[in-house]
């Protein structure tokens, strides 16, 4: 018995193997769209800039802007819990939206959903330089680790989850060094306006960088 294929099905089948090359047989969905990297790393600048470019993003408000980020830290108190196997059923609400997830906790995503990641790498001395400060302003101890070891173990870490990110197909990952945001916005907006599908404001997110605010350098 022969089947024969009008020119629109033919058409709905082509789409059909084009989806199930690109998502594995699975119809596409609106990616979260993640702005990682380590502590004091540039993350919240990043999250402005995507906010400013007219992406939505998913944050409580709960931690307000201070000395340390004037500008706000965009952050979600849930995000916290990715590691305790928590409820992450808000992953859901962030397809297609913007959240912000620390370097550490990028290994508890769990599976199910489309990732579209911005990593900020920034130089481990102006990271750990950024973070001594916050502690100095909150009046908190450093800690027993001297800067020397803490930049080895910083440097491992990001080595292991740059090589975790690869081995998963749900994540596409863009990565992104804090210095050249800063100096070239206009540059850096328009690589991530094309990683995420070309809908931002380019022009809107560069004026949202404030090369002021860059006061840790190396």
């Amino acid at each position: 018995m022969y089947l024969v294929l009008s020119g629109a099905t033919h058409r709905v089948l082509d789409v059909l193997g084009l989806f199930k090359r690109l998502f594995g047989g699975r119809p596409p969905t609106d990616a979260v769209v993640i702005v990682s990297g380590l502590p004091r790393s540039g993350t919240s600048m990043l999250m402005g800039m995507l906010a400013a470019g007219g992406l939505e993003l998913v944050s409580d408000g709960a931690r307000t802007a201070d000395e340390d980020n004037p500008k706000g830290y965009y952050e979600l108190e849930q995000v916290k819990q990715l590691d305790k196997a928590g409820d992450t059923s808000w992953l859901a609400d962030a397809r297609g939206k913007g959240v912000k997830i620390i370097s550490f906790l990028l290994q508890h995503l769990p599976d199910g959903y489309r990732y579209k990641i911005i990593f900020v790498r920034r130089s481990l001395p102006e990271v750990l330089a950024s973070q001594r400060k916050m502690l100095d302003r909150r009046g908190e101890a450093p800690g027993d680790v001297n800067d020397e070891d803490m930049a080895q173990l910083f440097a491992a870490h990001l080595e292991k989850v740059q090589s975790q990110l690869a081995t998963r197909p749900d994540c596409e990952v863009l990565y992104v060094e804090h210095r050249e945001a800063v100096q070239t916005p206009a540059k850096v907006a328009s690589e991530i306006n094309r990683f995420l599908g070309d809908r931002l404001d380019i022009e809107a997110m560069r004026q949202a960088v404030d090369h002021h605010l860059y006061r840790n350098r190396a």
